[in-house]
């Protein structure tokens, strides 16, 4: 029997009244076949005849964490003529979008990014968003500057909860949607129950009849293959490339008349020679190099100026033009102070017959908050380049230039900043980012962010919705956690992928959050497969969320750590450090093995005498310390408890400000 979403369709398209409608294509429909790509230089250059919005395709490529988006667009750059041989592909690389060092490293996608390829006369600008929901500011200031997007799906895992939070966003805009059956080689890849899931996601976030009528394709980003039917793949991106161009629209312009000119603000970047350059989608009108221009904000004052130079993308780069027009992204310079949400208008004639600013871009607030400020540790000012709180100020104020799901504030004391985000990796990736351009900080613990209800005055609390992949053996461990963090179980069940894996959705606090995934990983063994997303803020839960059911291990003097005093502290709990490491009072050395802190002295030399020791200098007995990397450090963090951040170490410690006080008990308020 035919899978449901297929019936579903066809009633769909019976009941409509748009019958030539031919948008939504089951696995099994052919597809035109597409003609061959005109070849491409690495210089990428195009006629200087500017393109029309007809054969301009802006589409963004939305996805699930690690569902396989920037392979998928590495294969269509191969396929597109970008690079000039095999050798010069062979050279960028794998992942030639991520390029930022901790791109590679983390194996996410950060930060947005344009690209813009040609195919078949066609320009097809390609922006690659991030998949995880921390870094959902940057898919919301990216879609701004789309008319559709590439859902891109894993072939057996299906839609995952990172899945529905960028859909809905997409969804919500009436764009039309191309979903991509990503990694169709997997030898687990059910086809028919992933689309059906898709639908059935469509269905609940509200999808109307036409972005429900969507089109299906199926491929392998990593092989370069693709097509519209499972068994039947052709060798390259054919398929995928028509299907851009025959179900995604083209952009609608208005008018293309330079006194008409709007163009929204979605990103920043920074050129040695030219300073700050926008990046922006021309709603109407139409622009070129020289002319007096102004930004425009509903809430600002208008900023007037004009274009020292206008690019367009082009391949992996950008390319200089003349004049551009409406359905096209450019980048320009030529003013300062560009601000994300800024409207490029004319400003001929003083811009009496200017159009007036587009509505800015509205991204969802922070729910996480964290104190960054300057290193006061008895250690500080070693390594790092950058140390007062001016120079930590202008860093973080700058990063809110491009950030635009982030928040910097003031604080009582001049020297701690409080900064907010969307998640606690989210505020992590700035923290690291400023530690390898050489800042030292003093970070404290992540809270949340309460707000009140304007309604019913309620103190409400963020709630996120967790699902958590785990071997059936360990589903128990995994619940009880949950419950001791006041988490409601919304649904139990085992995975349909026949691995006999038990899946778990919880709804839970934020504050429950905070810290639980190395407690989950410790508790599963290392199997636990987490997903969670920010779901509503909800009325505040009583009462105190345990975070940590163990003490810390303090240094009891400042010193530096002896192999002697590693042999005596060991039996106590797990260690951070190991023998000539530098330590300070009051610094946390490791984990205790009970509930409570307690100081011991790790700088404890061995006493001299007459006699000679047979076993003297042997320290076989002492355990490798854990290394903490910046993330488990955030998340070990007890409220009472700060974080020390150097070019080249983490050193935790208890709070000065908050010796004295309540004992840390591992409580987050």
């Amino acid at each position: 029997m035919a899978p449901y979403w297929k019936q579903a369709a066809a009633a769909i398209a019976a009941i409509s009244t748009i019958s030539a409608v031919t948008g939504f294509v089951t696995p099994f429909a052919g597809r035109p076949t597409a003609c061959q790509a005109p070849r491409m230089s690495d210089t990428a250059v195009l006629d200087e005849v500017a393109i029309s919005s007809d054969n301009i395709r802006n589409i963004a490529v939305i996805a699930h964490v690690d569902h396989g988006k920037t392979t998928l667009v590495d294969a269509l750059l191969r396929q597109t003529n970008v690079f000039r041989d095999e050798a010069q592909a062979d050279e960028a690389g794998e992942r030639v979008m991520d390029s930022e060092d901790q791109e590679r490293e983390r194996g996410i996608t950060i930060l947005a990014k344009n690209l813009a390829v040609m195919r078949d006369g066609v320009k097809i600008n390609i922006m690659d968003t991030p998949g995880h929901a921390d870094f959902g500011g940057e898919v919301e200031r990216v879609l701004n500057m789309c008319d559709g997007v590439l859902l891109v799906v894993d072939s057996v895992e299906g839609p995952k909860p990172q899945t529905r939070f960028v859909l809905d966003k997409a969804l919500r805009r009436g764009f039309k949607v191309v979903v991509v059956v990503n990694k169709i080689d997997r030898p687990a890849a059910r086809p028919d129950y992933v689309v059906d899931k898709v639908f059935d996601l469509m269905m609940e976030l509200g999808a109307t009849d036409e972005q429900i009528d969507f089109t299906t394709v199926f491929a392998s980003g990593l092989q370069g293959t693709s097509g519209m039917d499972p068994d039947e793949l052709t060798p390259d991106m054919k398929p995928l490339f028509e299907a851009v161009k025959d179900c995604i629209d083209a952009p609608t312009v208005d008018t293309t008349e330079g006194s008409k000119l709007q163009c929204l603000v979605s990103n920043i970047d920074y050129d040695n020679f030219k300073g700050k350059m926008g990046i922006a989608r021309i709603t109407n009108g139409s622009v070129k190099t020289g002319q007096p221009v102004a930004l425009a904000h509903p809430d600002k004052p208008k900023k007037t100026g004009r274009l020292t130079s206008l690019y367009v993308f082009d391949n992996l780069g950008k390319r200089e033009v003349q004049s551009a027009s409406a359905g096209e992204i450019i980048m320009f310079s030529g003013l300062d102070n560009i601000e994300i949400g800024d409207t490029l208008i004319t400003n001929e004639g003083g811009g009496a017959d200017a159009a007036g600013p587009l509505p800015p871009i509205a991204v969802e607030l922070p729910t996480v908050r964290m104190t960054l400020g300057v290193n006061k540790s008895p250690l500080a000012g070693r390594e790092g380049k950058f140390l007062t709180s001016r120079m930590i100020r202008d860093r973080l104020f700058k990063e809110l230039d491009r950030n635009v799901a982030l928040q910097v504030e003031e604080t009582d004391s001049a020297d701690k900043y409080a900064v907010s985000g969307r998640g606690q990796l989210h505020l992590t990736v700035l923290i690291e980012t400023m530690r390898r351009e050489g800042f030292e900080l003093e970070v404290g613990p992540p809270v949340v962010i309460f707000k009140e209800n304007e309604e019913t005055g309620q103190t409400e609390e963020p709630f996120e919705m967790v699902e958590v992949r785990v071997p059936e053996e360990y589903s128990g461990s995994v619940i009880d956690l949950f419950n001791t963090r006041n988490g409601e179980l919304q649904d139990m069940g085992l995975d349909d992928s026949g691995e006999a894996m038990s899946v778990i959705k919880y709804l839970i606090p934020t504050r429950g959050m905070l810290g639980v995934r190395s407690e989950l990983l410790s508790a599963t063994r290392g199997t636990a497969i987490i997903d969670a997303v920010f779901d509503s803020y909800r009325p505040k839960i009583a009462g105190e969320i345990q975070a940590r059911d163990k003490g810390s291990l303090l240094a009891f003097e400042d010193g530096v750590v002896t192999s002697f005093g590693l042999e005596n502290a060991q039996d106590r709990g797990k260690l951070f450090l190991k023998a000539g490491e530098d330590t300070y009072k009051n610094m946390i050395i490791g984990i205790h093995q009970r509930p409570g802190d307690l100081a011991v002295n790790v700088c404890k030399t061995k006493a001299l005498t007459n006699m000679r020791s047979a076993t003297k200098g042997i320290t076989v007995g002492i355990t490798a310390p854990i290394e903490l990397s910046l993330d488990a450090s955030v998340e070990y963090l007890a409220s009472d408890e700060i974080l020390e951040v150097t070019p080249s170490a983490f050193r935790m410690a208890k709070n000065p400000e908050m010796m004295g006080k309540k004992a840390g008990k591992g409580k987050n308020k």
